[in-house]
């Protein structure tokens, strides 16, 4: 069986956010790498036919004491964003066009801005102070961005996600064994360390 991780994620996802930061320690502790797979979480939704907590009163509600309560239990630096939920859209087509060795900083500044900073990732004057941060040409990033083959492609791999039963994010995938939610991923640490 194909031995890793695969991490299925949204930057407007708080859990995906948890999952991320708890990722980075484990990786360095038990040198597993995991396999990050972008996906556009409103889109699942839509495939799904889900309607997100976000947009349920008293789910948003649970959601915003969850997230600080697992935050608060791990020490994760987190507030939870006043102008949650955002669209994500471009920032996840732009992890689909950026250079292979910014990847991990342009990952990790945009959870940072949205889940500790508390900025709007969707405002054009945060998103241009944040890729000024990483370096990154504006110009270039929005010609990119907007170019059809990054748009289908950001579309076919939440297809794709759909298509093997992914409904939400954040979903682990370990020897084609679904695990979803934050509080999954130490047992999809489980699964990976099983002799087969």
């Amino acid at each position: 069986m194909n031995k890793c991780i695969d991490f299925y994620f949204d930057f407007v996802s708080p859990y995906s956010y948890l999952a991320h930061t708890r990722i980075k320690k484990i990786e360095l502790q038990k040198k597993i790498k995991i396999n990050y797979k972008p996906i556009l979480l409103g889109g699942l939704h839509k495939l799904a036919k889900i309607t997100a907590p976000a947009f349920v009163d008293s789910k948003k509600n649970y959601l915003v004491q969850d997230c600080e309560m697992v935050a608060k239990k791990f020490g994760i630096n987190f507030k939870f964003n006043d102008n949650f939920p955002i669209s994500s859209l471009n920032f996840m087509r732009g992890l689909l066009t950026i250079n292979e060795e910014i990847k991990e900083k342009y990952i990790n500044t945009l959870f940072e801005s949205y889940w500790v900073l508390n900025l709007d990732i969707s405002d054009e004057k945060e998103m241009n102070k944040i890729l000024l941060s990483l370096n990154i040409n504006q110009d270039i990033f929005f010609k990119k961005i907007n170019e059809k083959k990054v748009k289908d492609l950001l579309k076919n791999l939440t297809q794709k996600a759909y298509d093997k039963k992914i409904f939400g994010a954040p979903t682990f995938v370990v020897n084609k064994k679904i695990f979803w939610g934050q509080d999954r991923l130490d047992y999809a640490l489980d699964e990976y360390q099983k002799k087969y």
